[in-house]
């Protein structure tokens, strides 16, 4: 069976797709001086905020049906051709330093490989089949969680990837910013984030772009603190891979648990620049190894550990 063979629907007039559409307020864009461009721009950044809080529901039932694959040690594998696939690279690839999420488990894939972050990859994101070649090059499998994004929801790559998941038994997240587009159809979230007409016709890098990281930064963020990445509000398990990021780790700790920067520093070197190992031994009164148990045995949940709760089901 060929999973990638497109269905039936793909013959129809893609005049459906709003990202594609003219917007008749901005026909004068190009008479406009530099303070009347900026306003047009920034206006229409508003709809993507509203097209994200509107999406509210579909996020949340793709965070709750990700959460147990990911507890099992699934991983994130995003799927996407330009600006889609870029902002997938951006979104994997920031969990690691922000949440200490391990580089293997936030798989990016972008049409035309590591050359189109930079680049336009002539006919990549037109082949159905190099994206579900990707995603069996990738390994994905039943635990696995594949964000397939696409502004028009017609892109063959990511659809070609969808329907490889789907049937290697992952669960597929579609984002798409058309009503209607079929990348929406074949996945088992379909999360709709309608913009409507760009200020330049059909330059989606705008708002449906602006749209697409409002809700990949939404769904990762959520996942992550449910997944125990996050004790109140606090980045806890923040890799302090710079002096920058060494300090914010410090004042995590102090924050944290409630001392002054000597202590939080001993804590955090005792506990091997964890932040929030050093806030579980300064919270409780224990060395590293015992707040590093503690915390084992919570799944990782700072909070858990502190109020000496059971096991976490998420």
């Amino acid at each position: 069976m060929t999973t990638s063979q497109a269905p039936a629907d793909d013959t129809r007039p893609l005049d459906f797709r709003q990202t594609e559409a003219l917007a008749p307020e901005h026909a004068h864009l190009d008479t406009l001086d530099v303070p009347g461009l900026v306003r047009a721009f920034t206006d229409d950044q508003l709809r993507a905020v509203q097209a994200a809080q509107a999406a509210a529901p579909a996020l949340s039932r793709a965070v709750e049906a990700a959460l147990p694959r990911l507890q099992r040690g699934g991983r994130l594998v995003y799927a996407g051709a330009g600006t889609s696939g870029r902002l997938g690279v951006l979104d994997a690839t920031e969990l690691t330093p922000t949440f200490s999420w391990p580089v293997e488990r936030a798989v990016p894939l972008i049409a035309g490989g590591e050359k189109a972050i930079r680049e336009a990859v002539e006919g990549a994101e037109d082949d159905a089949e190099l994206g579900a070649a990707d995603v069996r090059a990738a390994g994905v499998g039943p635990d696995d969680v594949v964000l397939c994004l696409a502004a028009s929801g017609t892109t063959p790559y990511p659809r070609g990837a969808a329907r490889q998941a789907r049937a290697l038994g992952a669960l597929t997240v579609g984002l798409a910013n058309n009503p209607g587009a079929p990348l929406l159809a074949e996945v088992d979230c379909p999360v709709l984030l309608d913009t409507g007409p760009e200020v330049i016709s059909g330059s989606t890098r705008l708002k449906a772009g602006t749209a697409q990281k409002i809700a990949l930064n939404t769904l990762s963020s959520a996942l992550m603190v449910r997944l125990g990445k996050v004790y109140g509000n606090l980045m806890v398990d923040v890799r302090a891979s710079n002096t920058k990021l060494e300090a914010r780790a410090l004042r995590l700790v102090q924050h944290g648990a409630g001392v002054d920067e000597p202590a939080a520093r001993a804590a955090l070197t005792a506990a091997g620049g964890q932040v929030k190992t050093a806030i579980v031994m300064l919270r409780r009164g224990v060395g590293a190894d015992e707040a590093a148990r503690l915390l084992d045995g919570v799944q990782g949940h700072a909070r858990a550990a502190l109020d000496g709760a059971g096991e976490v089901t998420g």
